[in-house]
């Protein structure tokens, strides 16, 4: 499966939303998006991962960089996640404790630093 990528912006926030698989074959393409996004000042990011089937440690690599890339211009990325299966490698891994993970986009977006 192949990864698909768009952007908006909701507010002061933009918003990545992510379809398919984030593995090691596909999250170079994530990874160019958030750090594109970052070069260009959007520091405040929402990935929107409902449309994720899969997503793997080098994918998970990605996101915490994306967050670090943020981080360092004052910036914040939250996720909007729901699917169980997703959500287990988030606590598995404890970065629950670093993404603030919510359940709509609307909710992130509305959501303070």
């Amino acid at each position: 499966m192949d990864l698909s990528l768009s952007t908006r912006t909701v507010g002061d926030r933009t918003v990545v939303e992510v379809g398919g698989e984030i593995d090691v074959y596909t999250a170079p393409k994530l990874r160019e998006q958030l750090v594109e996004l970052v070069n260009d000042g959007s520091y405040h990011l929402v990935v929107d991962m409902e449309g994720v089937d899969f997503l793997d440690s080098t994918g998970l690599g990605v996101l915490v960089g994306g967050l670090k890339r943020v981080r360092a211009h004052e910036g914040s990325l939250r996720l909007v996640c729901n699917q169980e299966r997703i959500l287990k490698i988030f606590r598995i891994t404890g970065l629950t404790k670093v993404f603030p993970i919510h359940t709509s986009v609307d909710e992130a977006v509305a959501a303070t630093d």
